[in-house]
């Protein structure tokens, strides 16, 4: 279910693809109203991208349905006068405007910051872009590809030899969206005191930059220039990915303590005293000497067995899992991180994911609240499935609402 945080507060969602939807469904599952405004002509391209060509032909590609549940939809063209014309009526009677253009691109529509702040003077908008509003590259397109490689994120992904590397998730795009949600949300509190709206300039450059911030203050403050150390932690050793009989498992004995329990655990107390060993800047610099002994031991049982012995000894340590393995998991599953939805026009997809009658499965929030999994209550919206009720709310007529219709508007 919902939560309840933002009730009463009204979204008006003019994002595409991902950073910008996946803000506005954090907002939606903290129970904000957001409504969707799509192009006439194909609305969010998300909804013909993800693996299932399936459900992309019937405009509910995989990557729409992962970022727009609980959330409305009305199609407009704003290029036109009469559209302009509804959304003014949209802006006056919202409290948030969420968008992912390129800088620029609402002035050209008529709808800049300040004609927004005229119409609306409490109105919070949120602008997110791949380099913010300002600055020498503000104009260029960005795509998470494009973050990650200009953020360094990439130099220091993967190792000596496979970096740079693309992280696996687009998390430039993401760490974009939550930066939005919490921007939105203060923003939100400080209006609901003052009745000050705002202006949020979020740059996923930055965000990205600001996620990794233990790498870049490793520069900024101690001169050292990262570098790409694979599965290994550089701040601790033994910490990453180690070789077991069946697979890889993460240790992070980051602790003098922890340390010393793991070589009692693996049968091995004799290391906790070698020299090259014993203290934690030692074992940084002989890591790779420490994980081959260590592994040595390791290789000997299953990751079953070692994930049951650490955890018993108070070590933190697991089996490294694939997407599908980790979404099964009996915790996550306890957690209620995953709910099970049904949108009656993804029925008779053959996709496996896909039940008989369009039960599809998503993911919620990573929030309980107030003890509750919070989760989407309702499907994501076919394109324009709400236009009619929302312009009735606005105070069009049937016959104003067929008008525009037949004019192309909606």
């Amino acid at each position: 279910m919902r939560s309840n945080l933002l009730d009463g507060v009204r979204v008006l969602d003019l994002t595409n693809v991902l950073s910008g939807p996946f803000a506005g469904y954090q907002l939606a599952l903290m129970g904000a109203e957001v409504l969707k405004v799509e192009a006439r002509a194909g609305g969010d391209l998300a909804r013909r991208l993800g693996a299932s060509p399936d459900l992309s032909l019937r405009d509910l590609g995989i990557s729409f349905l992962a970022q727009n549940s609980a959330k409305r939809s009305l199609t407009l063209d704003l290029k036109t006068e009469r559209g302009k014309e509804v959304f003014r009526r949209l802006v006056e009677t919202h409290d948030v405007l969420l968008e992912n253009f390129r800088p620029g691109v609402m002035d050209r529509l008529g709808f800049g910051s300040e004609h927004l702040r005229e119409l609306n003077p409490g109105l919070v908008y949120c602008a997110i872009s791949g380099f913010g509003q300002n600055g020498p590259l503000r104009d260029r397109p960005a795509y998470d590809q494009i973050i990650q490689g200009m953020s360094g994120l990439m130099s220091v992904t993967g190792d000596g030899e496979s970096a740079p590397l693309r992280v696996g998730a687009p998390i430039a795009d993401t760490v974009g969206g939550f930066a939005a949600a919490f921007a939105i949300s203060s923003a939100l509190v400080r209006r609901e005191r003052s009745g000050e709206g705002a202006f949020l300039d979020v740059s996923m450059l930055e965000a990205t930059l600001t996620a990794m911030g233990w790498v870049a203050s490793d520069y900024l403050v101690g001169g050292n220039t990262p570098v790409p150390m694979g599965n290994e932690n550089r701040t601790a050793a033994p910490s990453g990915a180690f070789a077991t009989a069946d697979g890889d498992f993460n240790i992070a004995a980051n602790k003098q303590e922890q340390f010393e329990a793991l070589c009692q655990v693996i049968g091995r107390p004799e290391l906790a005293t070698d020299p090259r060993f014993a203290e934690r800047e030692t074992r940084k610099v002989n890591r790779l000497e420490l994980k081959a002994e260590i592994e040595e031991v390791l290789t000997q049982r299953p990751s079953a067995h070692w994930d049951e012995v650490l955890a018993a000894a108070g070590i933190p340590g697991a089996p490294v899992m694939d997407v599908a393995t980790a979404l099964a998991s009996p915790h996550i599953t306890a957690r209620g991180l995953v709910s099970t939805l049904r949108i009656e026009e993804a029925a008779g997809v053959s996709d496996p994911g896909v039940g008989a009658d369009g039960d599809i499965r998503l993911l919620g929030a990573p929030v309980h609240v107030d003890g509750v999994a919070v989760g989407p209550d309702a499907p994501p919206p076919l394109l324009g499935q709400h236009t009619e009720d929302v312009l009735t709310g606005l105070g069009y007529t049937t016959q104003e609402i067929a008008s525009l219709r037949t004019g192309g508007i909606i």
